[in-house]
């Protein structure tokens, strides 16, 4: 497992659309901008960032700016600008092994699932599943944005479960309204796992598997003596799709190894045979330790996760503690 160098003030992040654009929602992308600047970062974005529609640009297009980010030697790290629905399409034109030639950190959440999960699997190096970078949009930083400022910067915190979550939307320049208290649930009071964190939004995750850019075989393989931690971020999937969406996994050999699995805080639940999601999951996985109403992913705030890390993870009468470590 390979890690990119991390970064520090005065470096370069470079932004780009692989999926839609931020037009609609400029103001607040701005916010973000001046956040990170703040924070002592420069920042520099592709041509299509400043769009609007479903997509920033065609896919060809989309591809190619990922790509001059990561030939243009000044950039140092590279965030997307937003999330969307198509950034699947744009995995063929993709170069891996350029990538693997000029390792950078990658980061975001939702959408751009399909490309940190990519990489992962087809380059052996690590990303970052945290906030795009239109999420910084704040006066004041939540403490999980500047535990992802720090974890960019090469300082991985142990992050803590919060206590408190926005069971709403943010609206757009406002702080996290804190309305809905954190538990993280369990069978019993107690767990404690670790292995490789590996996972994404499982909207995303799926259309992947049996495509070229599925590595997940031979990638746990590779790593089948330390195990894995399986984390999902669902944004709006019925539960029954997400039991079909695990045997998919499951029958694929993606769950080999499994050591435990995290499941975030569900953005839209909705189930058409009142099936819940942890039955859901133990429908398919059956005893493997779960966690369910994590702080991860679309229902803020949310930890950040290095995805190829070794994770730690301690639950304890609905509090948790995860750590990270860096693992060849």
């Amino acid at each position: 497992m390979r890690y990119p160098q991390f970064i520090k003030k005065g470096n370069t992040i470079g932004i780009t659309a692989p999926s839609a654009g931020i037009l609609d929602k400029i103001e607040s992308y701005e916010r973000s901008i001046q956040q990170l600047n703040a924070h002592g970062f420069l920042c520099v974005e592709t041509e299509n960032v400043r769009s609007s529609g479903f997509v920033s640009s065609d896919k060809s297009q989309r591809a190619k700016q990922v790509m001059e980010l990561y030939h243009n030697e000044d950039v140092q790290a590279i965030i997307c600008a937003t999330g969307g629905d198509f950034l699947n399409e744009i995995l063929p034109e993709i170069d891996y092994e350029l990538i693997k030639a000029n390792p950078k950190w990658i980061q975001g959440y939702s959408d751009p699932t399909s490309l940190l999960y990519s990489i992962l699997v087809n380059c052996d190096q690590g990303t970052i599943y945290g906030p795009n970078a239109g999420g910084f949009d704040m006066n004041s930083l939540h403490s999980s944005l500047e535990d992802n400022l720090e974890i960019l910067k090469g300082n991985i915190v142990d992050q803590s479960s919060f206590d408190n979550y926005q069971s709403g939307w943010k609206e757009d320049g406002e702080e996290y309204l804190l309305d809905s208290p954190v538990y993280w649930e369990t069978k019993g009071n107690h767990l404690q796992i670790e292995g490789r964190m590996i996972g994404g939004c499982m909207d995303c995750l799926g259309s992947i598997i049996g495509t070229p850019y599925d590595g997940t075989r031979a990638f746990v393989e590779k790593y089948k003596n330390d195990g894995f931690i399986w984390y999902f971020d669902i944004f709006s999937m019925k539960a029954e799709d997400v039991a079909r969406e695990l045997w998919h996994m499951k029958e694929a050999g993606w769950f080999e190894n499994i050591k435990g699995v995290i499941v975030g805080r569900v953005r839209f639940p909705e189930s058409f045979l009142e099936l819940s999601y942890p039955e859901a999951f133990e429908r398919i996985l059956g005893d493997v330790p779960m966690v369910f109403q994590a702080d991860i992913g679309h229902v803020k705030p949310s930890m950040t996760i290095i995805n190829g890390s070794i994770g730690q993870l301690k639950v304890c009468n609905g509090k948790a503690k995860l750590k990270m470590k860096l693992v060849e």
